[in-house]
């Protein structure tokens, strides 16, 4: 559940927060910090249908809420593990099966 700052003090001032109370407080970043901070926007998300082993997705499901973040999280290192071993390959050029293999 997400709260915005405002809801969150109304939170602590009700005894409703859920914060440890030995929990460390952030440093203030300062205004040095917001004078060279730059707003990075994510790339946007494609909506797949997608068929996977069964064990593969309980065995995600089974570390908890997220797991298709976490599936997320494991394709796009294994793209960026290959993206060096790729770069000399021709854009839009297609390949078949056994030419992906040799790569």
């Amino acid at each position: 559940m997400k709260h915005s700052l405002s809801e969150i003090n109304q939170l602590r001032e009700q005894g409703l927060d859920k914060t440890r109370a030995d929990a460390p407080q952030a440093e203030l970043l300062g205004a040095e910090f917001w004078k060279s901070a730059q707003v990075v926007l994510p790339t946007g998300k494609t909506s797949v249908h997608l068929r996977l082993d069964s064990d593969v997705v309980e065995w995600f499901k089974s570390h908890g809420k997220g797991h298709l973040t976490r599936m997320n999280t494991v394709l796009r290192a294994y793209v960026e593990a290959q993206k060096p071993h790729l770069q000399h390959v021709d854009a839009g050029k297609r390949f078949s099966r056994d030419e992906m293999n040799e790569r």
